[in-house]
């Protein structure tokens, strides 16, 4: 019987993490950890549902976990791990995709918007990756997932396929609930303030990187879409300011009044000059700690071998269950 209850959650080794990634995931997960029995995946598999160039891919999967221990998990208290190196999210997500029917993938808004971009080129995968998310989450007996609010469909469909396993083979799978950040936990882009900031934007003003310079998230902010009036105040109507001074708050924990009057006649260039320095003292100690960490020859590869041994008989254990009552082996 565990003393704490568990978390999981998974990250892309794609794209570039980003403030988004930082503030809406990451910084809660570390915050979590002196709660909770925390494992975090570098979901590689996800990945390849899209092609990668198989060396980028290696070389991101690395520069993810070393950048999360950065960013604040402790690999002490924490599993991080790779994906791909145990076998039993691959299997168990055969298995669900055998007992979630497909009318449930089909409703999957991600997938749709993906398949509109990839047309005829939409792999399967991608079409049953969230089986392979709700694979994830239930091999490790899950207690809550923290989510932003737009992957809480994909977690509603692991509630629903662990229900429907334990309705047709008994009870077997813990159903997770979701954990949802208060603040900052959708980050919008700075050249597109109505999107979700996003590691597969690929363009250059669109998100500001945990390892970009300071002379480049000085730029980045400088140039973000704002609108024609000067009034420095959170307003939905106003996506690209609103943006932008979510990002204050989530980087300097003040409060929204106390940001308001800071700013009140100002202006939109002193108050982005403002921002521009907040953001880089707020990420230049993850910068620091990320060049530690590569710089220390086999530490990334050792932490992710310690996660993939701490996590691999959780993992076994319930695909072994699974297995016995599917009447498998």
């Amino acid at each position: 019987m565990r003393n704490r209850r568990r978390i999981f959650s998974g990250i892309q080794p794609t794209g570039s993490i980003h403030v988004g990634n930082y503030l809406g995931a990451i910084k809660q997960w570390a915050a979590l950890q002196a709660e909770y029995d925390c494992i975090f995946s570098v979901v590689d598999l996800h990945a390849i549902t899209l092609f990668q160039d198989p060396a980028k891919l290696k070389e991101k999967t690395r520069e993810v976990a070393g950048l999360l221990v950065a960013a604040g998990i402790d690999p002490i208290k924490s599993a991080i791990f790779v994906q791909s190196r145990i076998g039993a999210h691959a299997e168990l997500a055969w298995i669900l995709e055998c007992v979630i029917p497909v009318g449930w993938l089909r409703r999957m808004t991600q997938f749709k918007d993906k398949a509109t971009e990839g047309g005829a080129t939409v792999s399967d995968g991608l079409f049953s990756y969230p089986a392979l998310m709700a694979a994830d989450i239930l091999l490790y007996d899950t207690d809550a997932v923290p989510v932003g609010d737009d992957q809480l469909q994909h977690l509603e469909l692991t509630r629903d396929a662990a229900q429907r396993f334990n309705s047709l083979y008994g009870e077997t799978l813990k159903v997770p609930q979701p954990i949802i950040a208060k603040s900052g936990a959708r980050i919008m882009g700075l050249d597109d303030p109505t999107k979700k900031m996003s590691k597969s934007t690929e363009q250059p003003g669109h998100a500001i990187n945990l390892l970009d310079p300071a002379d480049q998230i000085r730029s980045k902010i400088a140039r973000a879409t704002t609108d024609s009036l000067r009034e420095v105040r959170f307003d939905e109507s106003r996506p690209g300011i609103s943006n932008l001074l979510v990002l204050y708050e989530c980087f300097t924990g003040m409060g929204r009044q106390e940001i308001e009057a800071r700013f009140e006649g100002k202006g939109y260039a002193v108050f982005k000059k403002e921002l521009g320095e907040v953001v880089i003292k707020g990420l230049e100690p993850i910068q620091t700690r990320y060049r530690e960490i590569t710089a220390e020859p086999g530490y990334i590869d050792s932490l992710l071998e310690q996660g993939e041994a701490r996590v691999k008989p959780l993992a076994e254990n319930t695909l072994s269950r699974v297995k016995e009552r599917v009447g498998l082996g």
